[in-house]
C-alpha cells in the first residue's frame, strides 16, 4: 500500500515547519505500512526548504522501512535536488 500526500503551492522557509508537520500528520493517518508518495505538482513558489522538508520526511520514514517517492516534480525542484546532490535520496 502507498500513502499519498501533497506539497502546497508555496513552500519556503516560512512554511517549512508547518508543511512538514502536515505531511507527518498525513503519513501517520495512513498507518505504518507501505511507501509514501508525495505529489509535488502544486509547488509554484518554493526555495531550498522544499528539499529540506522532503529529506526530513524521508528520514522519518527510514526507521519504519518505508520509502519516499516524489511525483510530478516541478523542473526547478529537480534542479535544486541535483544542485544539492541528493537526487539518489529523492527519486520518484
Amino acid at each position: 500500500m502507498t500513502s499519498a500526500a501533497r506539497l502546497p503551492e508555496r513552500l519556503t522557509l516560512d512554511e517549512a515547519a508547518a508543511t512538514l508537520a502536515a505531511l507527518r500528520t498525513a503519513v501517520a493517518g495512513q498507518g505504518a505500512a507501505g511507501d509514501v508518495t508525495v505529489n509535488a505538482g502544486a509547488l509554484r513558489h518554493f526555495d531550498s526548504s522544499a528539499v529540506a522538508v522532503l529529506l526530513e520526511l524521508r528520514r522519518d520514514l527510514q526507521p519504519q522501512g518505508r520509502a519516499l517517492r516524489v511525483q510530478d516534480w516541478p523542473p526547478r525542484l529537480q534542479d535544486l535536488v541535483r544542485v544539492y546532490g541528493v537526487q539518489e535520496l529523492l527519486r520518484d
